[in-house]
């Protein structure tokens, strides 16, 4: 195979790639808290042939004197969009928006001995039946995963509550024969370096391990406390994704991914025809 077909082969499979990212930024348009994921591409191992050394070419030449052939591109990296995302009022008691765009709730996942703590903007909660007690009812999300409180385990609410608020300090305070008690709290964190999250799917976020960057985990998470002016309740932070742009970088990598396709196509073909005239 020539190296232009190899060129053209590599590109096409980091493209479907992209393809398939801005499929999945589109999907989830209207998923509350989701982040647009962006792909950047950086060229693979490039090869300098100096073959053309005259002292002509040297004048107001800016670049490498030679030819420089690369081996196609690649995927760089993913890149997560945390900006904030448009805010839906919904008048849910359970639905909450984060004002400041570096805090995150913390969400329990994982099996026992397995646990693991995530990070999401999603903020539609809901109250679920605890499997340990049948009087009490637990604060989650919308996949049935625990929320944590401010006492770093999950939010348990006994039953017998006749309403439900949360305030903007995220205090838990429900309603119980006319009376009013703190139910709990939940726990909100400070990604001080919100470009090292790692998305795991179902739009939550997950820190990498402390080796492989050389920070610690409560570096980079810290407890904000229960202070004011923290969450909104009733209002939904919806997915920042720009479906226009979506559009537009969709027909661009369509049209890369047709151009190095057609690449191969024209390879094939002179090499055919050049196969015929040696024949």
């Amino acid at each position: 195979m020539s190296r232009t077909m190899i060129q053209a082969a590599v590109t096409m499979n980091q493209l479907q790639q992209k393809l398939d990212l801005i499929g999945h930024n589109m999907a989830n348009s209207q998923t509350p808290g989701y982040k647009t994921r962006n792909a950047e591409f950086s060229s693979l191992l490039t090869q300098q042939i100096n073959n053309l050394n005259t002292p002509e070419n040297a004048v107001n030449r800016l670049t490498p004197e030679g030819i420089r052939v690369g081996s196609g591109a690649r995927l760089g990296a993913i890149n997560n969009d945390l900006s904030i995302g448009a805010l839906q009022t919904t008048n849910r008691a359970l639905d909450l928006a984060l004002r400041n765009g570096r805090h995150f709730f913390q969400i329990q996942t994982g099996e026992p001995g397995a646990i693991e703590t995530n990070y999401t903007r999603d903020g539609s909660f809901y109250l679920q039946r605890t499997s340990a007690a049948a009087d009490s009812v637990m604060l989650t999300n919308g996949d049935g995963e625990p929320v944590l409180g401010q006492n770093g385990g999950p939010i348990v609410i006994a039953n017998g509550f006749e309403g439900i608020e949360v305030r903007d300090n995220g205090q838990i305070v429900v309603e119980r024969g006319g009376q009013l008690e703190v139910a709990g709290a939940i726990a909100i964190v400070e990604i001080t370096r919100p470009h090292v999250l790692e998305a795991v799917g179902g739009n939550l976020f997950r820190l990498p391990d402390a080796d492989e960057h050389g920070f610690a985990v409560n570096e980079v998470a810290l407890p904000v406390g229960i202070i004011d002016s923290l969450v909104e309740s009733g209002i939904l932070e919806q997915a920042n994704v720009d479906l226009a742009a979506q559009m537009s970088e969709l027909l661009m990598a369509q049209r890369a991914y047709q151009f190095n396709a057609r690449t191969i196509s024209t390879t094939d073909q002179m090499m055919g025809l050049i196969n015929q005239l040696r024949s």
